[in-house]
């Protein structure tokens, strides 16, 4: 009981073995690959990293007059970076960045809001390719 009471008090004057998070920031490891990137100007739409995300983190919505919309939910994304190994664009249309996103949204919101975006990409798909299939 003495040897523990000691120990216990020999701590108070000791350095916290823990970090002093989020007052002094853990430093990033140099493998850290960081949060997507997306750049409008330079994606050719071509659909890639939607369809090899395994999160489904990527979805694009498209207007019935072929214009497609980019959306991204940092909450899913793994970080896995096939998104951006896959892009035909590379290091242009999408990159990898510790930069936090602009938006942020309650994980619960989000979680409900990406729902609704995923099934309207799904709707908005087959409506344009019925509008493209009826004779002009």
């Amino acid at each position: 009981m003495i040897k523990s009471m000691i120990e216990s008090f020999s701590n108070i004057f000791k350095k916290p073995l823990t970090h002093a998070y989020p007052s002094v920031p853990i430093p990033k490891s140099a493998h850290y690959r960081g949060l997507i990137q997306y750049t409008e100007a330079e994606c050719i739409f071509c659909d890639r990293c939607e369809k090899v995300c395994p999160t489904s983190a990527i979805v694009f919505t498209q207007d019935l007059d072929g214009t497609k919309h980019y959306h991204y939910n940092h909450h899913l994304c793994i970080y896995c970076g096939e998104c951006t190994r896959n892009c035909p664009k590379i290091d242009l249309a999408l990159t990898q960045s510790s930069e936090k996103p602009g938006i942020e949204l309650e994980k619960s919101e989000q979680s409900d809001a990406w729902k609704r975006l995923q099934e309207k990409a799904k709707e908005d798909r087959i409506k344009y390719k019925q509008n493209k299939k009826k004779p002009s």
